[in-house]
């Protein structure tokens, strides 16, 4: 079986009685919607026409909300329904990155994650979902599509359809029948300064966006209801502790291993137990963003293994076991071990600095964070991050203590720190201003380039975080404790500020 929707816009009258309906039938919270009628309107005054479209989840043969959850709490069922189990849920609003149509939400009396789940109770009793029965003009059919015979596929088979955002690859299983095609594809929307009945305002994110969006626009959006970016400063600040945490163990390891700084404090003493404070704060920031954090070890003790935050959690928990084994090994005094802690080491820290590419990959809703390069970006930062912290702390121990640091890791470190900024400055840029077919990808590099975050790109991302500090380390100035500090501060801003300025303008993009 493959229970599926057709929606028939040439029948729909825009009335909300759907929308209604589930309400009732689910108890869905003010503010949240399982399914919702969007308002659009085209053509100039007074030749203009009004479109509706009905939107929820698409029961998607290739969920990506399901591949991505790691604890099962959403799940494909037998008959083609994409279900969830709140029992489950952690709150992670991962599967909400994941899904390109904006169909899920976070219930704020229970914290966990829903959508639409086809009213599965009234499927097993042979009932028709509530949006279905309360329909006046019956513009809503379900049924199973893998069945020839049945009214769904009877009326897919001899009228054109369509199909939301097909280029995902998802599969989706909500039909349209006469759907504007403007009406499916936000990105070919504007947004006027207030909506028709006023149930949000404009969005401040977009606000820069607009009339780039208008010029491409073939419809404007008169009625819609808000949807929330899930991820927010905790998910920025997460990417930048754990930069520093895998780079700061990474540099040292290629200092010790290449035999660049043997025997030094630095490297090995000072650089895992920043790297194992780091990574603490990394999992409390992780933890912290849970919308029901006492289920964290769900992740670990329940795992859904093709979902990258599972494999991810289980990447930190490695390695913060080789750096704990690595300090106790340096307190015992068991220096034989130190040649296999160096290199599993850093690669178990190399993998902690990438493995946010896949998941956020996995978040295909977001196509903006799907640029092959972004796993060696995250290595570069790490590096640029890892160098930092050392060179910051090891100017900071010379200023409190007199005793000058600047060893022979000292010149290792600074090239490697101007080497690491100089690939991230030409990633940075290239993720921002390399041509791209997506309009999506575009918008979001827009927002970044001339938008709502150009100040802090520009200011904050590329002159203090990436200039500034090159200066510094070209014209050797860093040799000054205090500059040195400065500079390592500014790259590590920097950093942090590119962090957050990547994850929200990869949200920004309407997705319905």
């Amino acid at each position: 079986m493959k229970y599926g929707f057709l929606i028939d816009h040439g029948k729909c009258i825009g009335c909300h009685a759907c929308t209604v309906a589930c309400k009732s039938e689910h108890d869905v919270p003010i503010g949240t919607n399982r399914t919702w009628v969007k308002y659009i309107e085209k053509g100039a005054y007074p030749d203009t026409r009004r479109y509706f479209n009905v939107l929820r989840c698409n029961h998607c043969e290739d969920a990506p909300c399901v591949t991505i959850c790691p604890v099962t709490a959403l799940y494909k069922r037998d008959d083609g329904i994409v279900d969830f189990d709140g029992r489950r849920c952690i709150g992670c609003k991962a599967c909400m990155q994941a899904c390109p149509y904006d169909a899920l939400y976070i219930n704020p009396y229970t914290n966990t994650a829903e959508k639409c789940n086809f009213c599965a109770h009234r499927i097993e009793t042979q009932i028709e979902p509530a949006c279905v029965i309360v329909c006046p003009v019956q513009a809503i059919v379900s049924g199973d599509m893998s069945d020839p015979g049945s009214k769904i596929s009877r009326l897919i088979a001899s009228n054109q359809t369509q199909v939301r955002k097909p280029e995902a690859g998802t599969r989706p299983k909500l039909h349209y029948i006469e759907a504007d095609q403007s009406a499916l594809r936000p990105t070919e929307q504007t947004h006027a300064a207030g909506y028709l009945w006023a149930e949000r305002s404009l969005d401040p994110m977009l606000a820069d966006d607009q009339a780039f969006a208008a010029a491409a626009a073939r419809a404007r959006t008169t009625y819609d209801v808000a949807h929330e970016r899930p991820w927010g400063w905790k998910v920025s600040a997460y990417l930048w502790t754990k930069s520093i945490s895998a780079g700061a163990f990474f540099v040292a390891a290629l200092a010790l291993g290449l035999g660049f700084a043997p025997g030094q404090w630095l490297f090995n003493s000072a650089s895992p137990q920043v790297s194992l404070v780091f990574l603490a704060v990394t999992l409390a920031l992780l933890v912290l963003d849970l919308k029901r954090p006492e289920r964290f070890l769900r992740i670990l003790l329940t795992p859904q293994w093709k979902s990258w935050l599972v494999i991810g959690g289980y990447i930190l928990l490695i390695y913060g076991a080789l750096l704990s084994a690595w300090i106790g090994a340096m307190i015992l005094g068991l220096s034989g071990v130190l040649p296999y802690l160096i290199w599993s080491g850093a690669l178990f820290a190399a993998l902690t600095a990438i493995y946010s590419a896949f998941l956020f990959r996995q978040a295909r809703g977001r196509v903006f964070w799907h640029s092959a390069f972004t796993p060696l970006h995250l290595l570069v930062q790490a590096l640029v991050a890892g160098a930092s912290a050392l060179v910051l702390t090891g100017a900071a121990s010379s200023l409190l203590t007199g005793v000058r640091w600047q060893g022979e890791g000292f010149d290792f470190l600074t090239y490697q720190l101007a080497g690491a900024l100089i690939a991230h400055f030409v990633l940075m840029t290239a993720e921002v201003f390399m041509p791209e077919e997506n309009v999506e990808k575009s918008r979001a590099a827009r927002l970044i380039s001339k938008g709502l975050f150009a100040r802090w790109f520009w200011g904050g991302a590329v002159v203090a975080g990436v200039l500034v500090p090159l200066a510094a380390l070209g014209t050797g100035l860093v040799r000054n404790d205090a500059i040195a500090i400065a500079a390592s501060l500014l790259a590590l801003g920097g950093l942090l500020i590119w962090e957050h300025i990547w994850v929200q303008a990869g949200q920004a993009v309407p997705l319905s």
